[in-house]
């Protein structure tokens, strides 16, 4: 079925004359267009993108079918939304209730000239869950850049060079190899920073026997790459392969285990419990992964309390860690396309223990 169609769809299930779109990631994936500002009117005969002058030449460049609406000189989006409201003799028009901002949807409430003004939840996001063959194909050259970008940075790394440097170069490698951009600001941790998953980095210098964790990603015409590797900086320790050891036997049992049809809780189960019972309960405080598209994080997730039932076609990541307040932290993180019988690997990168 056609994206129109399914749009159509949503319009007669919720009894709606039309729909707003506001979220920039949405308004891309319906229309084309990835501007910053603006809104999405569709109704069952009409496509029209309202921005502002900063974007309409782009507008017109990446969204040639639809009809663009200059917003500006006095006319607010309110007024240029009501003029198209009256035109189409609109009464219920839906909004993206869990992407607006309570202000944002004041403002509507107060400005729309409408019966009703229905949120929509996430009708419209959740169209972007299982990708096309051209999505899927942006997903796999993303996550190829990244791999690029690894097998640079290995030549890069050394006792005294900061995070922050190595962070520079992964964003480097990535843009010099055919990204468009980041997915999101990288993590690169040394040492005992390695046990915070989220580390920023810092000038702090990698010094010889550090777990140093890198997870980065970037964009290739606007789809997300995710993959994490940790590495060690001189000679692992025995603690270090051990934990190292579990958190990729982890991967690896959950990666089996993929396939179409299952909840997402099901697939974390298979990680989490191998890292419980080789006795790092507690040590694994995230989910296994999470969808991945026009945004870095996606539904549905790989998490404990996720019901949700993970189809063919869409792109999860699996990212098992074990993080030890004072000692470190260890994670691997693959992309993988789930399938009928099992799953494609995006992420071609080394995960036996690097020691540099």
């Amino acid at each position: 079925m056609k994206l129109r169609e399914k749009i159509n769809e949503i319009l007669d299930k919720l009894s709606l004359d039309g729909i707003l779109i506001s979220d920039g990631y949405n308004m891309r994936y319906v229309s084309g267009f990835a501007g910053a500002t603006g809104y999405l009117y569709i109704t069952r005969e009409r496509n029209v993108i309202l921005t502002d002058f900063r974007y309409t030449i782009q507008a017109q460049m990446e969204a040639p079918d639809w009809e663009i609406v200059e917003v500006g000189g006095g006319k607010g989006y309110g007024e240029a939304v009501n003029e198209l409201l009256l035109e189409d003799k609109i009464e219920a028009v839906g909004f993206e209730g869990k992407s607006t901002l309570y202000a944002d949807y004041t403002k509507l409430k107060e400005d729309l000239k409408v019966k009703e003004l229905v949120g929509i939840g996430e009708e419209i996001t959740d169209l972007r869950r299982i990708k096309t063959p051209e999505e899927l194909e942006c997903s796999k050259k993303a996550e190829a850049i990244g791999d690029i970008a690894f097998s640079k940075i290995l030549d890069v790394i050394k006792p005294g060079i900061t995070e922050l440097e190595v962070a520079a170069h992964l964003e480097f490698f990535m843009k010099t190899h055919g990204a468009d951009n980041l997915s999101f600001d990288t993590i690169v941790a040394s040492g005992a920073n390695s046990a915070m998953c989220h580390a920023v980095p810092t000038n702090k210098k990698i010094e010889k026997g550090d777990f140093l964790t890198m997870d980065f990603g970037c964009k290739y015409n606007g789809y997300c790459s995710d993959m994490t590797r940790t590495i060690v900086v001189g000679k692992a320790s025995d603690e270090q392969k051990k934990v190292y050891q579990t958190v990729l036997e982890a991967q690896l049992k959950a990666l089996d285990f993929i396939r179409a049809g299952q909840k997402g809780k099901e697939v974390d189960q298979v990680a989490r419990q191998h890292i419980y019972q080789a006795g790092y309960e507690g040590c694994f405080g995230h989910g296994l992964g999470h969808g991945t598209g026009l945004f870095i994080h996606e539904n549905p997730r790989y998490s404990v309390v996720e019901e949700s039932i993970v189809e063919a076609g869409m792109v999860m990541t699996v990212e098992p860690g074990i993080y030890i307040k004072d000692f470190g932290g260890v994670r691997i993180e693959d992309m993988v396309c789930v399938t009928e019988d099992g799953h494609i690997n995006y992420t071609s990168s080394e995960k036996k223990l690097i020691e540099l």
